[in-house]
């Protein structure tokens, strides 16, 4: 019923031919540690698992620092063996072929196993990897980073972190802060606080809650004080638009196809409803508790996620027939507005730190708006589009391996900038998108 839709390139260049001789300028990156949530994990694909650590942005980044004198860059890294494993325990995604309740056979993201690697979460490999550069938590928000015992398990379940658990230098006290705190950094990288509206919009707005703009700035302020109060300089990134991730724009909210027939049946049974259908492609219904009759159709400017079910949508009424599309598969125009208010709100406040403090600042949010035209980079385009895009992995929300090697150049940018270095970008097209089958 969906997936793949024209791809439309408008080309930004961005040159990065020759590259310069390296000069640390202001920047000693004996000790770099990076601080951040999934993309600066690595997590790809819907999981975390080895080769996509290996391709994090910040190891990218560590990598072209060993140009200026940079030291060892440790990850907490899962087994090269291991499938890896998600935040909900699952495997990640792979291209492959799945059949759908009508019979039909495509191409689509699939999971590589019924379940993920569970036994990353079973043991701590602080004492016998730690300490770690790489502290970057799967779903970690600013005021989580600050939080003593976030990977404490004895907190319950859904009240601590598992991947922090296994890299943390004690479960049971120890915030991300203060691990990074105690390697005494002389350089860091700081991209947090996507996950502080991420999480209620992966959820549809109907779980999870977006972190206020006034908690948001106390953390923020703790963990910057934190991170230069020893001298150490940095960069820090503000938020992209999540919602203009492929997670949010790859099923179209009229993706319901009627035929002459169908859609006098539908007319038949909704137009005392006041709502109208037409042959051809209509919008969804969803459900909507301020709606009359509790629904209504979707908006051209409202989201469908990626994890609604589609078999239930084509095979089940969802959406048409039987039912409106649940809250948690859609995001409303007043979910959006929240989000994207509290995103504005939350990059004023970053900005303004960068400036008070000298860091340097990675706009991350016009990188990734101006990937929805398209980018190319030495001859290679890439945009937000699902798969075909070339940028984003099987989640739609974390960048695959050139896309991770865009967004470290984002970096070296803003650090050359501010920072006086020369510092060489990453060669983003020696890396890998989407594999296809």
């Amino acid at each position: 019923m969906f997936l793949f839709f024209s791809i439309v390139l408008l080309v930004s260049c961005k040159p990065t031919l020759t590259a310069p001789t390296p000069n640390k300028g202001n920047v000693d990156a004996t000790r770099f540690v990076a601080i951040g949530s999934s993309m600066t994990a690595g997590y790809s694909d819907g999981a975390l698992y080895y080769k996509a650590q290996q391709n994090s942005f910040v190891s990218l980044l560590a990598g072209q620092f060993k140009l200026i004198g940079g030291g060892n860059f440790n990850q907490p890294l899962l087994d090269a063996g291991s499938i890896g494993v998600g935040a909900g325990g699952t495997a990640p995604f792979k291209l492959g072929y799945a059949t759908d309740c009508l019979g039909a056979s495509s191409l689509i993201p699939v999971p590589v196993a019924s379940s993920g690697d569970l036994s990353v979460f079973s043991t701590s490999v602080y004492g016998t990897e730690g300490p770690f550069n790489n502290m970057g938590v799967p779903g970690a928000k600013t005021i989580t980073t600050v939080l003593p015992g976030y990977g404490n398990p004895a907190n319950g379940p859904g009240n601590y972190n598992p991947f922090f658990y296994r890299m943390a230098s004690n479960p049971a006290t120890a915030s991300i802060l203060s691990d990074v705190v105690a390697a005494n950094p002389t350089f860091f990288s700081l991209f947090i606080g996507t996950d502080d509206v991420l999480a209620y919009a992966m959820a549809g707005g109907a779980s999870d809650s977006i972190t206020s703009t006034a908690n948001f700035t106390a953390a923020l302020s703790v963990i910057v004080n934190g991170l230069v109060a020893k001298g150490a300089k940095g960069a820090i990134a503000n938020i992209p638009d999540v919602t203009l991730m492929p997670f949010f724009t790859t099923i179209p909210y009229n993706g319901l196809a009627l035929d002459s027939s169908n859609a006098s049946l539908m007319n038949l049974v909704y137009n005392s409803r006041n709502i109208y259908f037409h042959i051809g492609n209509n919008p969804f219904l969803i459900k909507d508790p301020i709606a009359p009759y509790g629904i209504r159709l979707m908006q051209a400017n409202e989201h469908l996620l990626l994890d609604v079910p589609l078999d239930s949508i084509k095979c089940h009424g969802m959406g048409s027939y039987y039912e409106g599309i649940p809250n948690q598969y859609v995001l409303t125009t007043t979910e959006i507005a929240n989000i994207q208010n509290a995103i504005t709100n939350y990059n004023t406040i970053i900005k303004a730190t960068a400036l008070a403090n000298g860091l340097a600042y990675v706009d991350l949010n016009t990188f990734f708006k101006n990937l929805q035209t398209g980018i190319v980079y030495n001859g290679v385009a890439m945009n937000a589009s699902f798969v075909t895009g070339g940028a984003f992995s099987l989640d739609g929300i974390n960048l695959n391996p050139i896309g991770q090697a865009m967004l470290a150049n984002q970096f070296i940018i803003a650090i050359n900038s501010q920072y006086s270095s020369t510092i060489p970008q990453v060669d983003a097209t020696q890396y890998s998108g989407v594999v296809f089958p």
